[in-house]
């Protein structure tokens, strides 16, 4: 397979086709499709996050939306922190964040992002802009050109909808209504959408990405045969609420630094170098 169709077909693994059954609600939503598998229990998935926790720490990426969260849970102003001068992300700006992150480096995304708004420091200006200048700004983050076309797809239809280039209106919706709005733009795939639930909507969803998909394989959590929508399905079923966010984080964190655990292990600059150094050793189906 040529590089060009490789990267198309990893793009595609997000669902980035609108009418696909994936990104219509259809297959990301309803009953458990594994409802025989009983795992993982409450119990495994305590365990794992301590195990991961006590190995990375807390992810310091996804920090300033754990506190985001947790402030949330307090009853604490949404839009500003009470304690810090830290404001939160819009839900445009996060949405933007994800999608220059697929098929990237973090580095390499968080340089895009920076870069774009750098050149066009109101999305009114991404919007009016020439394609070929937002793909300029945004190539560092790699597949340009279709992440334009995404990003202005967005931008467009949000101003023909709704007026105005804002998606603050998301946080008063239910989880399920922010599927369905979210699956009328074209390119946003289930991934995305509950990246967006999870990061910047703080509602309990637990994102699949290939990370979060290979070691819930691996652990036995979901069958062998398990595609990722399914697995989303049984995950968001299996995990407890209070456990997804921290769970989540840290088992992408440990998928992208564990050469036994991550989908390549020939990429270099693991910090956990050897099996005997994960401790997912110790979990069934990694013995």
């Amino acid at each position: 397979m040529s590089k060009s169709r490789k990267r198309k077909r990893l793009l595609q693994d997000d669902g980035g086709d609108s009418k696909s059954p994936a990104c219509n609600g259809s297959t990301i939503s309803g009953g458990d499709p594994y409802p025989e598998l009983l795992r993982p229990t409450v119990d495994e998935c305590r365990d794992v996050r301590d195990a991961l926790l006590s190995l990375h720490g807390f992810p310091p990426e996804f920090a300033s939306y754990r506190r985001q969260r947790l402030r949330s849970l307090d009853g604490h102003d949404t839009q500003c922190s009470v304690d810090s001068d830290e404001e939160e992300e819009s839900v445009l700006d996060g949405l933007v964040k994800i999608l220059l992150s697929q098929n990237t480096t973090e580095a390499n995304s968080q340089r895009a992002f920076a870069s774009l708004k750098a050149a066009f420091p109101k999305w009114e200006d991404v919007l009016v802009a020439e394609p070929n200048s937002v793909e300029n700004a945004i190539r560092c983050g790699g597949l340009a050109p279709k992440k334009t076309v995404c990003i202005k797809n967005i931008l467009s239809r949000l101003q023909k909808e709704r007026g105005s280039l804002c998606l603050e209106y998301l946080r008063v919706l239910t989880v399920e209504e922010v599927k369905t709005e979210l699956s009328h733009f074209k390119g946003i795939g289930p991934k995305t959408v509950s990246c967006v639930l999870m990061f910047n909507l703080q509602h309990n969803d637990f994102p699949v990405d290939t990370h979060v998909f290979e070691i819930s394989k691996a652990l036995g959590w979901v069958p062998k045969t398990a595609d990722r929508n399914r697995t989303y399905v049984h995950l968001n079923h299996r995990i407890p609420d209070e456990l997804k966010f921290d769970l989540n984080c840290l088992l992408y964190t440990h998928g992208k630094l564990c050469s036994n655990c991550k989908k390549n292990a020939a990429r270099p600059k693991a910090k956990v170098a050897s099996p005997d150094d994960c401790p997912l050793q110790g979990f069934s189906g990694l013995v």
